[in-house]
């Protein structure tokens, strides 16, 4: 392992969850984008690459959900995860940029929310 990723490892396996969930809607925000800009260069093989790493990352957040002791927050951002990856699907099949902008838009307001209460 070299030190970068040495780096990269410790300095996730330190964060704090919150922390760690923003990291992760960073990486799925990053992703959407990148699938867009493919999608506007008609590179749809990148474009399907990308809508499957943000819909990786959203079904990493969906599983790790607890539902018991977050309730209906938990079951709230549930049906919002499964909203955030059946949009991207559709987007990929549509090739449609603004239904991954809308799901982009969705996703920085949550992070908004964490970013607020990991500081």
């Amino acid at each position: 392992m070299n030190g970068v990723s040495a780096y990269q490892e410790t300095s996730v396996t330190t964060e704090s969850k919150g922390r760690l969930v923003v990291m992760l809607y960073d990486g799925a925000i990053k992703f959407m984008r990148l699938a867009i800009r493919e999608l506007e260069a008609q590179n749809d093989e990148a474009k399907g690459r990308y809508i499957s790493k943000a819909q990786d990352i959203i079904n990493e957040l969906n599983t790790v959900l607890d539902m018991e002791a977050g309730g209906e927050v938990a079951a709230n951002l549930r049906k919002l995860y499964v909203f955030m990856s059946t949009h991207l699907s559709q987007a990929n099949v549509k090739r449609d940029p603004q239904m991954i902008r809308e799901v982009i838009s969705l996703m920085e307001e949550l992070n908004k929310s964490w970013r607020a209460i990991t500081r």
